[in-house]
């Protein structure tokens, strides 16, 4: 078994900034989605493998295959990074993470129908650092509802982490999203989406995704109050909002 994965996954985790508050709050948006998207993932692993005790931050190659350890090298390294963190949950999934790549290296057989449990967490660490576990997740910058092992596995899966679709969902402000649907065109598969962007000082953007990959300014949803309505709209989710996204940037990526 090679040491090239866990040395992989322990070289992520060395390279984050545990302490950049202003990253976490920048990012708030994507970090609290990659948040619920392992919560959801764990609890599949979790309920596959009858440790539903153990969930959410938790070991899930502990359960899969007790025997496999993390390279000597490797865990003596990530364990002087360690001793600096907290909670200690959160040291329990950075140990878990490098532990399971050595698992993926040593199991081709794992099954195929569970998502990786750890890599939207690792992201999550890569756009601000850590969390706290009180009575809510505090992730620096949002703070989300951990809610029971059932909710998360009927949650809706976030399955979007390219780097480029996680940037365009974060933005200062509440956002609304909504999709432009008419004939040919529905929800799952709009024409464009477009979102109203309100920052904590009352002040309103409303911004549509271009094919230039960015949100850009709209006059779309004021007009459509004025009674221009064309084309319609619907309200989606930032999931849904995500999906379009990456969508959009791999169909332009294959034609450029």
């Amino acid at each position: 078994m090679s040491d090239k994965p866990s040395r992989t996954v322990s070289d992520r985790l060395q390279a984050i900034d545990w302490t950049d508050d202003a990253a976490a709050f920048r990012h708030a948006h994507s970090r609290a989605l990659l948040m619920r998207e392992y919560l959801r993932r764990a609890a599949l692993w979790a309920q596959a493998y009858g440790a539903e005790e153990s969930w959410p931050f938790f070991d899930i190659a502990e359960h899969v295959d007790a025997d496999i350890t993390t390279p000597p090298k490797v865990a003596e390294e990530l364990e002087q990074l360690l001793k600096d963190l907290a909670p200690a949950s959160l040291r329990t999934t950075c140990r878990a993470a490098v532990r399971w790549s050595a698992l993926r290296d040593a199991h081709r057989d794992l099954p195929a129908d569970l998502p990786d449990p750890y890599e939207p967490l690792l992201l999550m660490y890569e756009r601000g650092g850590g969390y706290y576990l009180e009575e809510y997740l505090d992730l620096n910058g949002v703070m989300i509802p951990l809610r029971d092992m059932e909710s998360n596995i009927s949650a809706a899966p976030f399955v979007t982490l390219a780097p480029t679709t996680l940037d365009a969902l974060d933005a200062e402000g509440e956002m609304t999203y909504f999709a432009k649907i008419s004939d040919g065109y529905p929800r799952h598969s709009p024409r464009g989406i477009v979102r109203r962007r309100v920052e904590d000082e009352g002040q309103t953007h409303d911004e549509a995704f271009t094919r230039h990959l960015r949100w850009e300014p709209t006059e779309y949803l004021r007009l459509y109050d004025l009674g221009h309505n064309d084309i319609d709209h619907v309200r989606i989710t930032e999931i849904e909002a995500a999906a379009f996204i990456e969508s959009l940037v791999q169909k332009l990526t294959a034609t450029s």
